[in-house]
């Protein structure tokens, strides 16, 4: 008899990236969206190791580059921290500035803090993919990583 699990978990995979999407773009809005999104996803990835198995997991492509994207949203979150120095603003400051033309559609609104919340989203998601990549690497061989 086929165990329902596995099918389960990869039904379970995209809803919940989509989710933690959501969760990101609500940090457009009100600050705080990076975090959870980036955790949420991690779980995700979480579930499919768990179930799957570390070969089969690494097929996904965000998984293989969880690393050069926790790279990327530390320069995201870098660079949106400290560029506007460089134009004589305080760290960490909001684009567009008060009064000046939002782009967006709707209630979505892009600005310097969806961008910083992406970075942030990124690293979360990268270092907590990473370490589940090294723990499951590391059960595999036994546990024992020479020097």
């Amino acid at each position: 008899m086929r165990s329902f699990v596995p099918p389960l978990s990869r039904m379970l995979l995209w809803p919940s990236l989509i989710i933690a999407l959501s969760f990101w773009l609500k940090g457009g809005g009100e600050v705080g969206g990076g975090f959870p999104a980036g955790a949420l996803a991690g779980l995700a990835v979480l579930l499919q190791y768990v179930v799957t198995g570390r070969e089969q997991t690494r097929r996904y492509v965000v998984v293989r580059y969880a690393a050069p994207l926790a790279g990327v949203g530390l320069l995201l979150v870098v660079g949106t921290a400290f560029l506007p120095v460089l134009a004589g603003y305080t760290p960490v400051s909001l684009f567009p500035r008060p009064g000046q033309p939002e782009l967006g559609a709707g209630a979505f609104h892009l600005h310097t803090a969806l961008v910083f919340e992406g970075g942030l989203m990124l690293i979360v998601f990268g270092l907590v993919v990473t370490v589940i990549d090294r723990f499951a690497l590391s059960t595999a061989h036994g546990g024992d990583e020479g020097p």
